[in-house]
């Protein structure tokens, strides 16, 4: 017995280490699919945009001329081009600030509410009800919007003329009007993804906080600024996070709505980088727009989960 218990020990040995720090070589066969996938979807377009944003090119089989950092002198003179940045600011607006807020307190009335006195099937229907404009194809919202919003035929200019407005508003081709309506299309199209997430949020929240808070007399806003905004405020990062990077790359809405138009009062970095892309054949222009476009996206990212990162690192000190 004393004689084989040490090998079978010096047998398992080779296996343990295998299996614990030294065996990472292990997880490469899972990582080499997302690896290779990173850099063919996002490495080498990302790589080869900012190499063509040194080069003046028209596309196609004509030649790359090198003009260095020409195309990102041009920009700092570019109206068009700040335009469509502060255009950007709009978007988040209407992406982000105005339907996390709103999101937010459907979700509180969804789950606090509604779900306790008309039972959870009732708060679910609601809450696909909110997300569905998130699923619909952006043509088929486009066309949808359009045949509201059209000056002549539309819905909304129909109703107003029935109460005696004689000339309605233009709302997708008046500049005054153009944006404030495509904001209201976007409000439309993305806030039931922060009622959905906030909801999914709610649930791992104990309810015993919320019968206790009822019990001692709170009402629904007391709970919700007590309980609902603090228990749900990882979700708040992510949704802020997620959302401001889909306000700031926005295209489809813009395209199938407005073309940047009228008078540039849409044009957002995305739209514009397409205008040089393939309207203008100024390729390496666009690809400047597009690296610029993709540094901000960066750096708004880094923040946000920066002050993520210091949130969490308060809270646990305060708990």
């Amino acid at each position: 017995m004393s004689a084989t218990t040490p090998l079978r020990a010096r047998r398992r040995r080779p296996a343990s280490r295998s299996a614990s720090g030294s065996g990472w070589p292990g997880y490469l066969p899972y990582l080499i699919p997302g690896a290779v996938l990173f850099v063919v979807v996002i490495g080498y377009p990302l790589v080869t945009n900012v190499y063509i944003s040194l080069f003046s090119w028209r596309g196609g089989l004509a030649p790359l001329e090198w003009v260095g950092f020409d195309n990102y002198a041009e920009l700092w003179q570019d109206s068009d081009f700040w335009t469509s940045f502060q255009n950007s600011i709009w978007m988040i607006v209407a992406m982000v600030i105005v339907p996390t807020a709103i999101g937010l307190i459907l979700a509180a009335v969804l789950f606090d509410y509604l779900g306790r006195r008309f039972g959870g099937r009732a708060a679910s229907v609601l809450r696909a009800t909110y997300y569905l404009p998130q699923i619909l194809p952006v043509a088929v919202a486009g066309v949808l919007w359009n045949w509201i919003l059209n000056a002549q035929t539309g819905a909304l200019n129909e109703i107003l003329r029935g109460f005696g407005v004689e000339n309605p508003p233009n709302w997708l081709g008046d500049p005054t009007f153009a944006l404030p309506s495509v904001m209201l299309v976007l409000i439309w199209v993305q806030i039931g993804y922060p009622v959905v997430i906030f909801m999914a949020a709610l649930q791992r929240v104990d309810p015993e906080l919320y019968e206790a808070a009822e019990l001692d007399g709170a009402g629904w806003w007391r709970r919700f600024r007590a309980i609902t905004i603090p228990q749900i405020r990882p979700e708040t990062f992510v949704v802020t996070l997620t959302c401001t990077v889909a306000a700031l790359k926005v295209f489809g809405p813009i395209y199938v709505l407005t073309r940047g138009g009228p008078e540039s009062s849409t044009l957002v970095p995305s739209y514009y980088s397409y205008l040089n892309f393939f309207d203008k054949s100024r390729v390496g222009y666009g690809a400047a727009v597009a690296t610029v476009l993709t540094v901000v996206i960066i750096a708004v990212a880094v923040i946000i989960l920066a002050l993520q990162a210091r949130a969490e690192r308060r809270e646990g000190v305060g708990s």
